[in-house]
């Protein structure tokens, strides 16, 4: 499996060309004072037209560019959000850095959240190890790692989570049975923790090349599908059913074999072949049966 999760991120590797790197930007509180600068410069300038219109309009021309150039430039990040900068269809870089942020308005500002997602997925029918149709949902916890993969190397990074889900639940949901009654081998019913950390491995090689990591994930439903459904129920009870006269037949016949040891060893009766046959069989049927005994008196003897 080790191998497997490995030459799926190598193929991820090998197809990834983006990889994040830090834009550079500004902090937006200090050009928000310059833009209010800007306005009070602009506003003086107004004022001076009438009476110097020679310094006036050259006042509220600078106000007004200098206004015009500053204000298509602020963007605002909330914790754990990110803005990958781009100009002119090229990345330029990641910010990561919360608050009132700015950059030169040429530069172009896409936002996406780097939070933790929880999504439970449809219930899909997947046939398990021994053919057996079975339906399986799964709840996975990711986030976006790289936001230059997430963005510019698939199309629709949520959309690509979706179908890799998908994807990896049934390709681990293939690759064990729903159930091993003599638990001899690792089943999806009795092994949720090592089959989950399974399907989390196969997710993260799989999410790799998106720029995605997965925190856990884990099965909500696990059941057979409706179609045999009753049919592997009388089976399981079938099953149960056998193990419990197994463990109680194991069980008689060794209070049986104490019971003719402690008679033997401390003398109270001597019992011969046939003796010790009705004896045996008698303590069996009260063992194993299934109802109240009811006792016998003989008031004769074995051989009358």
């Amino acid at each position: 499996m080790a191998t497997l999760a490995s030459s799926a991120i190598d193929r991820h590797a090998a197809l990834t060309l983006s990889q994040e790197r830090p834009a550079s930007t500004s902090s937006g509180y200090l050009m928000l004072f310059v833009m209010l600068i800007a306005i009070v410069v602009a506003v003086f300038g107004a004022t001076q037209i009438d009476p110097n219109a020679a310094v006036g309009v050259p006042l509220l021309l600078l106000g007004a560019l200098t206004f015009a150039f500053v204000m298509p430039g602020f963007y605002m990040l909330q914790p754990n959000q990110a803005a990958a900068i781009t100009l002119f269809g090229s990345y330029k870089g990641t910010d990561r850095i919360t608050g009132l942020r700015w950059i030169v308005p040429w530069y172009g500002k896409k936002k996406l959240s780097v939070r933790a997602n929880n999504i439970i997925s449809d219930k899909i029918k997947v046939n398990d190890l021994r053919g057996n149709p079975i339906e399986i949902a799964a709840q996975v916890v990711w986030r976006v790692t790289d936001t230059a993969q997430a963005l510019f190397d698939v199309d629709d990074y949520k959309s690509f989570v979706m179908v890799q889900i998908e994807a990896a639940v049934r390709t681990i949901g293939s690759r064990y049975p729903y159930d091993d009654f003599e638990h001899q081998e690792v089943t999806l019913r009795g092994n949720h923790d090592q089959v989950g950390a399974e399907l989390r491995q196969e997710l993260i090689a799989r999410l790799a090349m998106a720029g995605i990591t997965v925190d856990e994930c884990g099965f909500t439903h696990l059941a057979y599908a409706q179609e045999i459904a009753g049919a592997m129920l009388r089976r399981q009870q079938a099953q149960a059913v056998v193990a419990a006269r197994q463990t109680l037949v194991e069980g008689a016949v060794g209070m049986v074999e104490m019971a003719l040891d402690q008679l033997s060893k401390k003398g109270v009766v001597e019992l011969d072949d046939e003796r010790r046959a009705a004896m045996v069989s008698n303590l069996m049927v009260v063992l194993c049966g299934e109802r109240d005994t009811q006792p016998v008196v003989n008031t004769g003897s074995l051989y009358q």
